[in-house]
């Protein structure tokens, strides 16, 4: 059980089924076109993998207020947010019909958003060793939101299906593979459950 303010009590299931609710509530708005059962599939990950980054993202030795707004938040550093950037990189591949791995080629790095985005996730394997070693996953969630900011500039500055020629568009769709595969990797080492469209 958790105390609230007040003294009360309430048990991490109370939590957990109020967070699948109010993300339902969210996500029905964002998509009312959606049918029922998905949208309770999409609630349920976004419900639970928000309170569990809400957690997660915070030093173990650091208080924090549990505030239900801030973690189903789809801004921040929220898991709706990390959840919604890694169906953005699906999305791409989604409108091509191809799968992460389909894309072949060179990665060019031309323009200053390719550059970081693959700065950063060259970084990826050192910010795993440093979590396992010292028990640090707020470590992990630091990175991931880090990475989906920097993917996020790099879709709107460098366009990937009207990229200027075959070879930039094979070397844009490798770089959005590698980050798609990296937050999915990230989000599930933080039992976190990734969607392909939310």
């Amino acid at each position: 059980p958790f105390k609230t303010r007040d003294g009360g009590t309430v048990k991490l299931i109370d939590l957990l089924e109020e967070a699948k609710e109010r993300a339902y509530t969210l996500v029905k708005e964002k998509n009312p076109e959606l049918a029922e059962d998905e949208l309770r599939t999409i609630a349920k990950a976004v419900g639970i993998s928000a309170v569990k980054y809400a957690d997660l993202s915070k030093h173990r030795a650091s208080d924090y207020s549990f505030n239900f707004d801030q973690m189903l938040s789809f801004e921040g550093n929220t898991a709706p947010y990390l959840l919604y950037a890694y169906t953005r990189v699906a999305g791409v591949f989604r409108k091509l019909g191809t799968p992460f791995d389909a894309s072949k080629g060179q990665i060019i790095l031309e323009a200053a958003q390719e550059q970081e985005l693959a700065a950063r996730l060259a970084q990826f394997g050192e910010i795993l060793n440093n979590v396992a070693e010292k028990g640090t996953p707020h470590v992990l969630c630091a990175y991931i939101y880090d990475l989906a900011g920097l993917f996020s500039s790099f879709y709107e500055n460098c366009p990937i299906l009207g990229a200027d020629s075959a070879e930039q568009q094979q070397s844009r769709l490798r770089l959005a593979a590698l980050t798609g595969r990296t937050l999915k990797q990230g989000l599930e080492l933080l039992g976190l459950e990734t969607l392909e469209r939310m």
